[in-house]
C-alpha cells in the first residue's frame, strides 16, 4: 500500500502559538536541537520514498510546526534534490502545509516553478481566526495570514484551506464557509475539528474537554449547516473533504481521509533528525519506530509495532460495532476516543453526537448522489432535487426541516 509521510523539516517550532496547537510540544522530545533537517536526513528520507512507493505519482508532504521557517533556500534544494533521485516516469506532486505569515514573491516564485499544492491554515474572517491562532505576542494573525494568500493568487499557486473548527468560530459555520468561499475563493476547503481532552472518562469521571476545543453536538451542527449551503449551488464547484469522504462511503470505496478508515498506519510523522513516529497525532517516545539513518523507511512502516498501531483503530465499543453509521465513521481517530458509552464502556470517540447527527441527517441526500453517479450521472444533480422540493415538504437533504426554511430562503446557521 502507498505510505503517506509527514515530513516535519523544522520539527515542532513555529512562529505563532495558536492556542489549541497539540504538536507545539513536541519539542520537548529534542532538548537543545537546532531543529532544521540536514541534507542527510533529507536525501535518505527522498530515495526511500521514491524507492518505496508503487505508482508513478508521488505526493511528497511538508508540514510543521511551520516549515517555511527553514526558508526558501531549503525548500529549493529539497525540490532539486527530489527531481534528481526520482526514477524515470516518476512524477513528483509536492504538498505544504503552511500558517502562511512568511510568504513573499521568492516563495511565490518557488512554490509556482515547482507547482507545490499549499494547504493555508485559516479560521474564518478576523474576528474568529485572531481569537485563537495568534503569534508569539498575542497578536491575531488573520491579516497575515491574509498576505501570504495573495502571494499564492499573485504567483497562481493552487491552494487548499484548512480550517480548524473550534471553540472560537463552532457557532458561526455559513459566515465561515462563505468566507472561504467568497472573499477568498477556495475550492477546497479541509474542515478539522480540534479536540484537546484535559481529562479523558473513566468509569466513574466524565469527559473533561479543554475550553479550545469544539463542543461535539456543535461539531455535528457545523458539518450540517455548511453542507446545506454547500448543496444550494456548489456540489461540483466546491470540494469540502468531508462530504467527499461521505459521498466515498456510500459508494463503497476506500477511505480517503485516513480517519474513517477502518485500519491505520499508512500515514507517518517524519521528525527534523530522521525519527519516524506511527502518526502525527502519536508523536511520542511509545510511538517512535526508528530512525531512517539506521533502518530503512519501508522497513520501518510494515514493522510489527505499526501493524499492531494500524490494527488497533478497528477494536471499537459495543456502541460503536452497532451503529448505523459505522461504514462511514469507523470510529473516527484513534486520538479521540477519550469518552466512554452510555453502557459505561470507554474507548467512544468524543465526536460520537456530532458525527452521528451529520452521516445520519446526510445521508438521504449522499445515497441519491452515489446513486446518480452509479448510473452514469453526475453528484451535481442532487441540486436539481433540492431546490425542485415542495416547499412545504421537508427538504431531501435529510435535514427534517422544511425545504423552504432549509434551502429556499436566507442563510442557514
Amino acid at each position: 500500500m502507498p505510505v503517506h509521510v509527514l515530513a516535519k523539516p523544522a520539527g515542532a517550532i513555529c512562529n505563532l502559538d495558536c492556542s489549541y496547537c497539540f504538536y507545539l510540544d513536541r519539542e520537548e522530545l529534542y532538548p537543545g536541537a537546532r531543529f532544521r533537517m540536514r541534507d542527510e536526513v533529507l536525501e535518505a528520507y527522498l530515495s526511500q520514498l521514491l524507492e518505496l512507493h508503487p505508482g508513478p505519482e508521488i505526493t511528497i508532504a511538508w508540514q510543521g510546526g511551520e516549515p517555511t521557517l527553514l526558508g526558501v533556500d531549503f525548500f529549493r534544494r529539497a525540490f532539486e534534490m527530489a527531481e534528481r533521485l526520482r526514477r524515470p516516469g516518476q512524477q513528483l506532486r509536492h504538498a505544504l502545509q503552511t500558517n502562511a505569515t512568511l510568504l513573499d514573491d521568492r516563495w511565490g516564485e518557488l512554490l509556482s516553478q515547482y507547482s507545490v499544492l499549499v494547504g493555508v491554515s485559516i479560521d474564518g474572517p478576523a474576528h474568529l481566526h485572531d481569537v485563537l491562532r495568534v503569534d508569539r505576542h498575542g497578536r491575531g494573525t488573520h491579516d497575515r495570514v491574509r498576505a501570504g494568500i495573495e502571494v499564492l493568487r499573485r504567483h497562481q499557486v493552487e491552494c487548499n484551506a484548512l480550517v480548524t473548527v473550534n471553540a472560537a468560530n463552532q457557532h458561526a459555520p455559513v459566515e465561515v464557509y462563505r468566507y472561504l468561499r467568497d472573499e477568498l475563493g477556495f475550492e477546497f476547503i479541509q474542515l478539522i475539528p480540534i479536540v484537546e481532552v484535559a481529562a479523558a472518562a473513566t468509569v466513574e469521571t466524565p469527559l473533561v474537554l479543554e475550553p479550545t476545543s469544539v463542543d461535539p453536538v456543535a461539531w455535528g451542527q457545523f458539518l450540517l449547516a455548511v453542507f446545506r449551503e454547500w448543496l444550494r449551488a456548489d456540489v461540483g464547484r466546491v470540494y469540502v473533504s468531508m462530504f467527499d469522504a461521505t459521498l466515498g462511503a456510500h459508494l463503497g470505496m476506500p477511505a480517503s481521509m485516513c480517519i474513517f478508515s477502518e485500519t491505520c498506519g499508512q500515514a507517518v510523522a517524519l521528525e527534523h533528525n530522521g525519527d519516524l513516529y506511527s502518526c502525527d497525532h502519536f508523536v511520542d517516545p511509545s510511538h517512535l519506530l526508528g530512525n531512517l539513518l539506521e533502518t530503512h523507511l519501508g522497513d520501518l512502516v510494515h514493522s510489527p509495532a505499526q501493524q499492531a498501531f494500524g490494527a488497533a483503530k478497528a477494536q471499537l465499543p459495543e456502541q460503536c460495532r452497532r451503529c448505523p453509521v459505522l461504514v462511514a465513521c469507523r470510529g473516527e481517530c484513534p486520538k479521540n476516543r477519550a469518552d466512554r458509552t452510555v453502557e459505561g464502556e470507554l474507548g467512544l470517540n468524543v465526536l460520537c453526537a456530532g458525527y452521528l447527527s451529520f452521516f445520519t441527517e446526510s445521508a438521504p441526500v449522499f445515497a441519491a448522489m452515489a446513486e446518480r453517479l452509479r448510473r452514469g450521472g453526475y453528484a451535481d444533480e442532487v441540486m436539481a432535487l433540492v431546490q425542485g422540493a415542495p416547499a412545504g415538504e421537508p427538504c431531501p437533504c435529510g435535514s427534517g426541516i422544511a425545504q423552504a426554511d432549509c434551502h429556499g430562503r436566507g442563510p442557514t446557521s
